[in-house]
């Protein structure tokens, strides 16, 4: 099984205006709201490709429910922990440009941060836990390294989708995966990073340091994947972005689904790229057909 933990859920609320008019009178064009969240978006492409996956977390409130029952209707399996305070509501406001305006973290007691470790000692050796998204406040910083822990106790593989001190930290614990973008790969070694080579030679660090394999995402000039001596160069397709929320977790939920389903190294980098691509072309998450019609047009070279 697969498990996606989301520790600070929201409701995405995408609005669209034509013309924003601060302090004034403004109507929208079109809204939409739609479940949000690193691991729920990564739970919600793994659904498409067909691999059998389930989203834990934290939800509450009639915020919480609206997510959970909005998951239940994609058939995607849940088991969050109820909390007492609301699940976040996220702005994503299109008005040309796109503005972002997002909600506090709720307030989670010990209590329900102790239920959630709780449910992940059952993990089995064969199980795949998908970490990504921020953390609320009042968990602590420290949190991430507590639910890898639990991982390790339990032989479990986890892949950890984060930046900064929080990513250097996990590294050796030997995650799975881990995907940085090339802005995120400078600022963790404090860097400039002009070339394609840099690139690999700062991604090989991350090997070194013990991560299993590494994904480099690079916008429009396509993707790095390297493992072990391999290093292998994707396109992505071309196409109109519409979304710019959520590409980086159907990459993720792209690779690991295709790893699950066919282990196959190879044709998982090659889905993780299409699933990117197909969610930054799209008004929501990527559709399987989608993902399946950009695969075709994503090129790998071995360097």
């Amino acid at each position: 099984m697969i498990y996606t933990i989301t520790l600070n859920p929201s409701i995405d609320y995408i609005v669209e205006v034509d013309d924003l008019k601060l302090g004034g009178l403004n109507r929208m064009n079109r809204d939409l709201k739609l479940p949000g969240g690193k691991g729920i978006n990564v739970s919600r492409i793994l659904n498409q490709l067909g691999a059998a996956n389930t989203a834990i977390g934290f939800l509450g409130g009639f915020t919480g429910r609206f997510i959970n029952d909005k998951l239940q209707e994609e058939a995607i399996q849940t088991d969050f922990v109820t909390i007492a305070d609301d699940t976040r509501i996220n702005i994503k406001l299109k008005h040309g440009d796109e503005t972002e305006i997002n909600g506090l973290g709720p307030a989670i007691s010990a209590e329900e941060a102790d239920q959630l470790l709780h449910k992940l000692s059952s993990l089995q050796k064969e199980d795949i836990v998908i970490l990504s998204g921020s953390v609320p406040p009042s968990l602590g910083s420290d949190f991430y390294d507590r639910l890898i822990h639990v991982c390790k106790q339990t032989g479990a593989e986890f892949v950890i989708d984060t930046t900064g001190p929080a990513l250097m930290e996990a590294l050796v614990h030997q995650p799975l995966l881990v995907k940085p973008n090339h802005h995120e790969l400078a600022e963790l070694f404090g860097v400039t990073i002009e070339t394609r080579e840099e690139l690999v030679s700062y991604g090989r660090k991350l090997l070194e340091a013990g991560a299993k394999q590494v994904l480099i995402s690079m916008a429009g000039e396509g993707a790095l994947f390297i493992t072990g001596t391999d290093v292998y160069h994707a396109t992505v397709p071309k196409g109109k972005v519409r979304n710019s929320v959520g590409a980086g977790d159907s990459m993720i939920g792209g690779f690991v689904g295709t790893y699950v389903l066919q282990a196959n190294l190879y044709e998982a980098f090659r889905t993780g790229v299409a699933s990117g691509s197909a969610t930054a072309f799209s008004d929501d998450l990527a559709a399987r057909e989608l993902i399946e019609e950009l695969r075709e047009q994503v090129t790998i070279t071995k360097l």
